[in-house]
C-alpha cells in the first residue's frame, strides 16, 4: 500500500508544521505529501514555512508536491505589480510575511512561489488549491478557479471521477470531506488546526484518515 498524505493552508504557522510532518513520518516509512498552497501570510513565519518546504524531505522514501495557493499567487503580483496590488497583499497578511524577511523579499522565493503548480492529478484523486469548473475539461482548467474558487457548504461533483481534495476555504477547525470532496484547511492560522488527510493510493475513494495538530497559539497572541 502506498500513501499520499495532503496538508492544508499552513499560512506561516511553522511550529504546527513541523509538528505534522512528524506525524506524517511516523504513519508511514514513505509517501508523496502534496501541500495544497498558502504557506505564507498572516501566522508568524512564513520565511521558516517557505525555507522549510523548498528544502524538501528530510528522509528517503519520501517526495513532495507543492501547490500555489492565492496568499502566492498574491504575493508574486505584489512583488512584479506593486501599486494597488501591493496594497491588497499587504492588507490580506503581507506585512507579516515580509516582516519575516526582515522587510525584503528574496527573488528566490518570489521565483520559487511563481513556479509552483495548481493542480495535481493522480489516479483517483485531483489536488488543487481551491477548486475546480466542471463545465471545461480536466486538461484546460484554468488557474483563477484553481486558486481562488470558493466552495460553500457541502458542494459537491462529478469531478471527472475521481475525489477532489484543496483548501482555501477553512472549515471549523477540522477537515471535512463531502461525498467526493475534501477540503483540508482547518483555520490553522484563525486558531483550529492544521489538517493532513491520508488517501490510500491503491483506493478510489476518500480520506482513509485525518491527522490534525491544533494551533499552538491562539491568532490574538501572535502578534
Amino acid at each position: 500500500m502506498t500513501l499520499t498524505f495532503a496538508i492544508g493552508d499552513i499560512h506561516g504557522c511553522l511550529s504546527e508544521l513541523e509538528d505534522m510532518l512528524g506525524q506524517v513520518e511516523a504513519y508511514a516509512d514513505g509517501g508523496h505529501v502534496v501541500f495544497v498552497g498558502d504557506y505564507v501570510d498572516r501566522g508568524p513565519d512564513s520565511r521558516g514555512v517557505v525555507e522549510r518546504i523548498m528544502a524538501g524531505p528530510r528522509r528517503q522514501g519520501w517526495r513532495w508536491t507543492t501547490l500555489k495557493g492565492n496568499h502566492e499567487d498574491m504575493l508574486v503580483r505584489a512583488h512584479d505589480n506593486g501599486g494597488a496590488e501591493m496594497v491588497t497583499w499587504l492588507e490580506n497578511g503581507g506585512h507579516e510575511t515580509l516582516q519575516s524577511f526582515g522587510g525584503e523579499l528574496p527573488e528566490a522565493v518570489v521565483d520559487w512561489c511563481r513556479a509552483l503548480a495548481s493542480i495535481h492529478v493522480d489516479q483517483y484523486r485531483v489536488f488543487v488549491h481551491a477548486g475546480v469548473d466542471e463545465a471545461l475539461p480536466l486538461e484546460a482548467q484554468n488557474d483563477h478557479d484553481l486558486i481562488w474558487k470558493r466552495y460553500r457548504g457541502a458542494e459537491t461533483g462529478y469531478f471527472w471521477g475521481r475525489h477532489l481534495c484543496h483548501g482555501h476555504t477553512p472549515v471549523s477547525g477540522n477537515p471535512q470531506t463531502f461525498d467526493n470532496r475534501t477540503n483540508v484547511d482547518a483555520g490553522c492560522v484563525f486558531g483550529g488546526a492544521l489538517a493532513c488527510a491520508v488517501f490510500d493510493d491503491d483506493r478510489p475513494e476518500g480520506p482513509i484518515e485525518f491527522l490534525r495538530v491544533p494551533a499552538l497559539v491562539p491568532p490574538e497572541d501572535r502578534r
